[in-house]
């Protein structure tokens, strides 16, 4: 048989290590359809003059661009037979991508444990994306639930990875040369640095985007993402298409420039979860909360940990009085980012 069919839970072994095909050259064509299909618009991605002023050559791609096609390499050997993407942990940035740079992707297997139903299990991967040169560029663990393809196969004996809850600020990578003491606070949209933000406040981004079924599809292509779920009405039981959680992510960071048009570079993620399943016509907000900041090595740089919600609710609501999800929240991310002092 020629075909891939995908891997089903009962395919995956800890300690594997997984080559995903196909390498990818991105250039400003995958900036220009990103900033096409989200509302991007911070400076340090969208200007090479400004990132010059930053001390950087030229402004890279941005850093969710980056994230996606890493992502979308997985896929076929990670979550195309998914019937959910449920986590995230220790994700890091650890250089800008250029334009002209070649991205490929590799994951170990480092935990698995079926589920109760014994129809499916959870995985979990670190995923490293590299460029040409062999250099890692990104990191980061995921855990998916896969279906099983023979419920009667006997369940693999349970690993679950002890996962940091925080990238500590120490183990963040500053991209070389960074320097936000030149930073021009009138060109990046807001005058508002890290010390104007306190931990603890909630920041409500006000703006809401409806999203679309072709839009979100069109995007799941573009990051080569060829989970069934995002495509197939038929691989669900009400015959809905699941959005990518991605695209979620991107909309919402997006959204997030109002407010924080000053938090340029995604440096770390620290933790996030799906909290609800995303389909089309739902119209998604964001909000944010401080949890904490730092200094860094880098001229004027601070560094800001954010938790981004995605929400078709309010800002500020996150879970109900038993502790779950509410059932209009989407996302639920926590991260680091690069912002002036």
């Amino acid at each position: 048989m020629k075909t891939n069919a995908g891997r089903f839970f009962e395919d995956y072994r800890v300690g594997d290590v997984i080559t995903h095909a196909v390498p990818r050259t991105v250039k400003m064509g995958e900036r220009a359809l990103y900033h096409a299909l989200y509302p991007a618009r911070h400076a340090l991605y969208s200007s090479d003059i400004f990132a010059q002023d930053c001390g950087l050559p030229f402004s890279p791609l941005d850093d969710l661009i980056a994230f996606h096609v890493v992502f979308g390499k997985t896929v076929p050997d990670v979550s195309l037979n998914a019937v959910a993407n449920l986590g995230y942990a220790e994700g890091r940035w650890l250089r800008p991508v250029w334009p002209g740079d070649t991205l490929r992707s590799e994951s170990t297997v480092i935990g698995v444990k079926e589920n109760s139903n014994g129809q499916s299990g959870v995985v979990y991967v670190r995923s490293v994306g590299l460029n040409q040169h062999g250099e890692a560029v990104l990191e980061y663990v995921r855990w998916v639930m896969v279906r099983k393809r023979d419920f009667a196969s006997a369940a693999p004996v349970a690993v679950v990875p002890e996962l940091v809850k925080v990238v500590e600020p120490g183990a963040l990578v500053i991209p070389q040369d960074l320097d936000f003491t030149r930073y021009n606070f009138a060109l990046a949209g807001e005058p508002h640095r890290m010390r104007d933000y306190a931990v603890g406040e909630v920041i409500d981004h006000v703006d809401g985007i409806t999203i679309e079924e072709a839009e979100h599809m069109m995007a799941t292509r573009l990051w080569q993402n060829t989970a069934k779920v995002h495509f197939d009405a038929t691989q669900r039981a009400d015959g809905k298409r699941l959005i990518y959680g991605g695209h979620v992510i991107s909309l919402a960071r997006a959204l997030s420039f109002n407010g924080l048009a000053n938090a340029q570079m995604l440096v770390a993620l620290n933790a996030g979860a799906h909290a609800n399943p995303c389909f089309a016509g739902d119209t998604v907000r964001a909000w944010s909360q401080v949890l904490d900041k730092a200094e860094t090595a880098a001229p004027g740089v601070g560094a800001i940990r954010l938790r981004l919600v995605a929400t078709k609710g309010a800002a500020g609501a996150l879970r109900g009085a038993d502790g779950k999800y509410l059932p209009e929240v989407l996302l639920d991310l926590d991260y680091w980012a690069l912002m002036p002092l």
